[in-house]
């Protein structure tokens, strides 16, 4: 075989080898789900379909599900499968705690146009901060930004990227590489990923009061990364541990789990 041919042969199948990890990556990574199952009424709450444009021109959707007039708002990034259909047990705890909750799916999700990637979340988030800020005339010390699972790495850098009165970031990860050892330790991970959600190497450098919270039964995402987020963490911070599932964590320790954020929210809000 010719140098030449040789040589595009070669380029070939690297190409063919970066395809087919980009696409392992992805599969691995995110779970969405197209279909809305329910909406806020179904469990008695007003809300109010909302749909915006991010800073690089996709459309996603979004629910506001108020509560009284001056609370505080939270912005809230769900996990990395289904879509916001799927936390209307967990918008309902919210609501009971006083706060307007604006949820949204990222590009890719629900409602949501476009394909998920790790940027195009944090754009989707920081769309949603700017429909607080803008459209509803929300002062940033009334923002809070709550995550959940692969949320909480949304989170964690929407509050790097914008002001807010607090960070709550439940159930999660340190990166996706630190994720990626323990699931795939026979695999080059820091070779594959280029979706890093690199949390740890980011809380430090955040000001504002943290929640941290993780339940010691998690068998998704270990308990010690809750930890390790938390003691890198700047303060002021506050760590909470709950019972349960990473699934369903929060609703096994609901009366600890409600008492946890409401304390840390009258401690930094009020």
């Amino acid at each position: 075989m010719k140098p030449i041919a040789t040589i595009a042969l070669l380029a070939l199948v690297v190409l063919v080898l970066w395809f087919m990890l980009r696409r392992f990556e992805h599969a691995q990574l995110y779970f969405p789900s197209s279909e809305l199952e329910a909406t806020p009424d179904v469990i008695g709450l007003p809300y109010e379909d909302v749909y915006l444009s991010t800073s690089d021109g996709v459309r996603i959707h979004g629910w506001w599900v108020p509560s009284e007039d001056g609370a505080p708002a939270l912005i809230f990034c769900h996990g990395n499968a289904g879509n916001i259909s799927h936390r209307l047990e967990l918008i309902n705890i919210l609501h009971r705690l006083g706060l307007n909750v604006f949820i949204f799916d990222y590009r890719g999700f629900g409602r949501s146009e476009g394909r998920p990637n790790e940027e195009g979340t944090y754009l989707d988030a920081e769309a949603a901060w700017r429909h607080l800020r803008e459209d509803r005339g929300i002062e940033p010390e009334k923002i809070v930004i709550f995550g959940r699972s692969l949320g909480g790495a949304v989170a964690i850098e929407l509050a790097k990227r914008r002001e807010a009165g607090a960070l709550i970031a439940e159930s999660t990860f340190t990166s996706t590489v630190d994720m990626g050892r323990i699931v795939f330790p026979f695999l080059p991970v820091r070779l594959m990923v280029t979706n890093e959600y690199d949390s740890i190497s980011k809380v430090g450098g955040l000001a504002l009061p943290k929640l941290f919270i993780h339940s010691q039964d998690d068998e998704l995402v270990p308990f010690e990364m809750g930890k390790q987020l938390y003691r890198e963490a700047a303060e002021p911070k506050e760590f909470a541990v709950i019972s349960g599932s990473h699934n369903d964590g929060y609703l096994v320790s609901e009366p600890d789990y409600s008492k946890a954020i409401a304390d840390f929210l009258k401690t930094y809000l009020e």
